[in-house]
């Protein structure tokens, strides 16, 4: 493709991308008034893989009223339950042996928790250490293991 036909390209495809922007900020605060509305206790979750010059960003609303969220949800709710809805209170897996590798994953909940704000943001060395210190909270890519 020519450097002209290129240049055409992009400044077709500006005013359809500025719209789109524009539609999604003014998105944002409808979803954040409907999610203060929400009943019982809910967690907005986000999981970041990768440091700030390249990260890959999932995320998904927890609601434990009932389990709903990602394939783990019943038992990351149960989880949260037994820790009152604090994610650092989460009992971690001391057995666990992790590997010394720097792949950095940044979580964040934000929500509520029997009546109060909840708002945790911390970056784990890896996915075997969030996973070890969080349990199935932040678990959004992982399948659930199919009881026998």
């Amino acid at each position: 493709m020519s450097r002209s036909r290129a240049a055409r390209a992009v400044r077709r495809a500006l005013p359809t991308a500025a719209a789109a922007l524009l539609l999604a900020v003014g998105a944002a605060p409808a979803l954040a008034g409907s999610q203060d509305a929400l009943p019982g206790n809910w967690l907005q979750l986000t999981v970041t893989r990768g440091d700030a010059r390249s990260s890959d960003t999932r995320g998904t609303l927890l609601m434990c009223d009932p389990p709903q969220g990602h394939s783990r949800a019943a038992e990351a709710c149960d989880v949260l339950a037994r820790a009152d809805g604090d994610v650092d209170a989460v009992p971690g897996d001391g057995e666990r042996v992790c590997p010394l590798v720097y792949a950095p994953v940044t979580v964040r909940a934000q929500g509520r928790w029997n009546g109060r704000a909840v708002d945790y943001r911390h970056t784990f060395s890896n996915d075997c250490e969030r996973e070890a210190l969080t349990g199935a909270v932040f678990a959004l890519d992982d399948e659930q293991v199919p009881e026998v």
